[in-house]
């Protein structure tokens, strides 16, 4: 149940920066493993990357403060509550967990991270964003329009 309203503008906002972003992974991810490694191509991705899981991550802490009242600092928390909630899948409340350690290792072990890591990771796993994306989507689309925000 929506305690209080939620922000659409700014959950569209990062929808919207998560899907440009996705698409800018995808072009990356469709280089040969050789082309990718070379140039800037990582350091791109690892910024894509980085901030995608930000925004995933900003969507559901908002989310999740309008609908506990309360604000859920840790990543991984915010994953769990999202799926307490029914907003997302158990299998994609997993999978965000997963997605806040690496996003911790992004911030805080961000020398430990491989190029070829980064290609691995856009290659595979892109699916699971676009997967979250459409479950945010679906969740705000089935909201009474008096739990929206229009600022």
């Amino acid at each position: 149940m929506v305690i209080s309203t939620l922000n659409i503008k700014l959950l569209e906002d990062r929808l919207g920066f998560i899907s440009h972003a996705v698409e800018r992974m995808k072009r990356l991810a469709a280089l040969r493993e050789e082309v990718f490694l070379s140039g800037e191509n990582p350091a791109a991705a690892e910024s894509y990357l980085r901030r995608t899981l930000e925004a995933m991550f900003d969507i559901g802490r908002h989310i999740t403060a309008r609908m506990a009242g309360k604000g859920i600092v840790e990543y991984k928390d915010i994953a769990r509550a999202l799926c307490d909630h029914g907003i997302v899948r158990k299998d994609s409340a997993d999978t965000l967990v997963l997605m806040a350690g690496y996003r911790n290792r992004l911030v805080h072990f961000y020398h430990e991270i491989t190029e070829r890591e980064l290609y691995r990771i856009l290659s595979s796993n892109l699916s699971d964003i676009e997967d979250f994306s459409k479950q945010i989507a679906n969740f705000l689309s089935s909201l009474p329009n008096e739990a929206k925000l229009q600022a």
